[in-house]
C-alpha cells in the first residue's frame, strides 16, 4: 500500500466540554459535548478496526477547537512539523503536541513565528505535499513548511484555495496514490492534473472530506451518493457520523494526526 494512506499509529484528543465555543464561518448550533464524545468513540474504533494503534489525548478546555489535532501538525515518515494555526485562539495547540510527537519522531521540526498553516490546507500523496493557502494559512508559513520538508524526499506545491473554502482539504481528499475525491469546483480548477479524479455529487460538496486509512476509506454519514460512488469505484467505505464536528467546521481528516514510522 501507499505510504501517503498506509498508517500504523494516530493521535486524538478528546473533545471537551469548551467545544461550543469552537470556531464556525456559520452558526447551526453549538455541537453537544456528550453526543461528539460518542461520535468521536465511532472514530477511534474505526481507526482501530483499519489496522491503527490510537492514542488518546485528552481534552484541552482552554483550547476548544483542540479536538482538530490534524491542524497542530503535520506527519510524515521521516519525521513531523509542528504547524502554527491561523485562529488566534488555537495559538499553543501546536506546542502542546510537541511532547507527544516526541515520543514517536526523533526529528520534530517547527514553522516557529515564520507565518501561519493549518494542517487541514495540506493534502500529502506519495509524490508530493500540497498546500493550500486560505485564511487560515499563508504564504510565509507554507514556504517556511516547504523549506522544512525540503529534505525529506517530497516536492511542495503552493496553491490558492478557492474563496469561501474554509480548508483545502475541506473540498478534497485523498484515495489512493493517483486518485483524489474532490467537489466540481475543485476538480474543474487544474489542482489536481496528473491524478484521477472523482467528482463528489452535486449537493454533497460537504463529503469531500474523506480519508483513506489502509485499505477502508472513511465517509461521512449524510452522503449517500458520495458512499455509493466511492464504493463502486472499489474501496471499502466506512461510513461515520460527524455531525457535531460540522457544527463547529470539523471533519474526518481533522480529527486525527495519522502516520507510519519510518523503518
Amino acid at each position: 500500500m501507499s505510504a501517503s494512506y498506509r498508517f500504523s499509529h494516530a493521535l486524538v484528543r478528546i473533545p471537551g466540554e469548551s467545544i461550543a465555543g469552537g470556531l464556525r464561518a456559520e452558526d447551526s448550533g453549538n455541537p453537544d459535548p456528550e453526543r461528539f464524545r460518542l461520535q468521536h468513540k465511532a472514530y477511534i474504533r474505526a481507526l482501530e478496526k483499519a489496522g491503527v494503534n490510537v492514542e488518546v489525548l485528552p481534552a484541552l478546555e482552554n483550547f476548544p477547537d483542540s479536538v482538530f489535532v490534524e491542524d497542530s501538525a503535520l506527519c510524515l515518515p521521516k519525521g513531523a512539523v509542528l504547524m502554527r494555526p491561523g485562529a488566534p485562539s488555537r495559538t499553543g495547540e501546536a506546542t502542546l503536541m510537541q511532547e507527544h510527537l516526541e515520543k514517536y519522531f526523533d526529528d520534530v521540526r517547527t514553522i516557529g513565528e515564520a507565518g501561519f498553516v493549518d494542517g487541514g490546507d495540506i493534502l500529502v500523496s506519495d509524490s508530493e505535499i500540497i498546500i493550500g493557502l486560505s485564511e487560515r494559512t499563508g504564504q510565509p508559513g507554507a514556504e517556511r513548511l516547504q523549506a522544512c520538508v525540503a529534505d525529506w524526499g517530497l516536492s511542495v506545491r503552493i496553491l490558492e484555495t478557492p474563496p469561501d473554502v474554509l480548508h483545502f482539504k475541506t473540498a478534497c481528499g485523498l484515495l489512493d496514490e493517483e486518485t483524489i475525491l474532490a467537489t466540481a469546483r475543485m476538480a474543474a480548477s487544474g489542482f489536481f492534473d496528473g491524478y484521477r479524479t472523482l467528482v463528489v455529487p452535486e449537493g454533497e460538496e460537504a463529503a469531500a472530506n474523506v480519508i483513506r486509512v489502509n485499505d477502508r476509506v472513511f465517509v461521512s454519514a449524510g452522503f449517500p451518493a458520495t458512499a455509493e460512488m466511492v464504493a463502486s469505484a472499489g474501496y471499502c467505505v466506512v461510513t461515520l457520523e460527524t455531525g457535531e464536528a460540522a457544527k463547529v467546521d470539523g471533519g474526518l481528516s481533522c480529527m486525527s494526526l495519522r502516520f507510519s514510522l519510518a523503518s
